[in-house]
């Protein structure tokens, strides 16, 4: 492995195979993220805003930092990725809970389309079978 000096520091370079994979790897996380970014402006309410930005955006951000792992194979820079996705693996779905649950308890509207569970109208896809 040679080293490039690269901005603040230095970064390991693998062969092309490991280049390629990590690049492939961290474009699909930067298309992720980009993904949500779209979803947030185009998509109608809060809910639906919320779901769409913590799909994309904690995948995006698992892909961009496993991205980086490949490319850096160092056992420091592993460590700290990998502690990095875990934190986003534990928190994002913790976080998109409590801005749903902030936004229903404050009566944020929802789009005709979106079905809530305590409305009376709804009808369960499962039917009415006990």
């Amino acid at each position: 492995m040679s080293t490039v000096a690269a901005g603040l520091g230095t970064v390991l370079t693998g062969g092309p195979v490991q280049n390629a994979i990590g690049g492939v790897v961290l474009g699909a996380g930067v298309l992720l993220v980009a993904a949500g970014a779209v979803g947030l402006v185009r998509l109608p309410d809060v809910y639906n805003r919320t779901n769409a930005v913590t799909k994309a955006a904690g995948l995006g951000i698992v892909a961009i930092l496993v991205g980086v792992a490949i490319l850096v194979p160092e056992p420091g820079v592993l460590l700290t990725l990998g502690v990095a996705v875990a934190l986003q693996l534990f928190t994002i779905p913790i976080a998109s809970f409590a801005i749903g649950h902030a936004a229903y308890r404050s009566g944020a509207p929802s789009t005709p389309s979106t079905l809530r569970e305590d409305d009376p109208g709804s009808t369960d896809s499962r039917g009415d079978e006990g």
